[in-house]
């Protein structure tokens, strides 16, 4: 026998399906055909567990049958042709069971170790049980009301986990993004590498062909100082030259006076 894990959500007392009675229970039929979709089989009560009051049972039936339609009954376990099912309870809710359930999620939360923060796959389960509990709540009293509440529930539950699997999936994307960035920041770092060592080749060759250049204008410089210098003495000797050439024609011309 499989027991059945605790759950937020309330739960009627298990019952054990047998195939091989011949009483009928179209109660647990219809818990057993909407789990496998199967015709009409015969239940027994285990005789450790007191029966179901019996009071209003067509509106019961009518509220259980809903309560079906929006959560599944459970197979907790078999053994030989015995089956034992679990259907969510009927039973109607009052402020004390709001409150309990309060302090039940509370005390769960606790018990399990349960993150306040972030992303905590035990709080969403047990926040989940919490919400299927009022659902279950609601659509004893008002069924519309129950169903669509559970209605956006779902669509709760289908929205976080389309987000869910675009998390997913996106994860494998970044992985390939971020390798592609690696491998592409370790080539423009080796390419950095090459043009800084261009670059230090360049500087050395710029000071070498400054030095060179330096060296060639002070060459030039002196040579034009030279060349300035031989003109200079050049035209110093031609202007002493000129001088003393200037001298005999000077007392030539003065001779014929005397």
């Amino acid at each position: 026998f499989m027991a059945a894990s605790e759950s937020l959500l309330k739960q009627d007392h298990p019952v054990v399906v047998n195939k091989n009675t011949t009483k009928n229970s179209t109660k647990v039929s219809t818990i057993y055909n909407l789990i496998h979709g199967k015709s009409k089989i015969n239940v027994s009560f285990p005789p450790s567990l007191p029966p179901l009051r019996e009071k209003s049972a067509h509106k019961k039936d009518s509220e259980q049958h809903i309560l079906n339609t929006i959560f599944r009954p459970r197979c907790l376990g078999w053994k030989g042709m015995e089956i034992w099912m679990q259907q969510v309870s009927s039973a109607p809710s009052t402020e004390a069971d709001v409150l309990q359930l309060k302090e039940s999620l509370d005390a769960k939360l606790q018990q399990r170790g349960a993150r306040r923060m972030g992303i905590c796959p035990i709080r969403s389960e047990l926040y989940s049980q919490c919400f299927d509990e009022l659902v279950r709540q609601m659509a004893v009293n008002c069924a519309e009301r129950g169903l669509l509440l559970f209605r956006v529930g779902e669509e709760i539950k289908t929205t976080v986990s389309t987000y869910k699997t675009l998390y997913e999936s996106s994860i494998p994307f970044g992985i390939r993004k971020t390798l592609l960035l690696e491998k592409g920041k370790a080539d423009v770092e080796k390419r950095i590498s090459e043009l800084e060592e261009e670059n230090e080749e360049l500087r050395k060759q710029m000071t070498e062909e400054r030095a060179k250049n330096d060296a060639s204008e002070k060459r030039e410089t002196e040579r034009q100082q030279q060349e300035e210098q031989k003109y200079s003495d050049e035209i110093q000797a031609l202007k002493r030259t000129k001088q003393q050439l200037r001298v005999p024609f000077s007392f030539m011309a003065a001779e014929p006076n005397m």
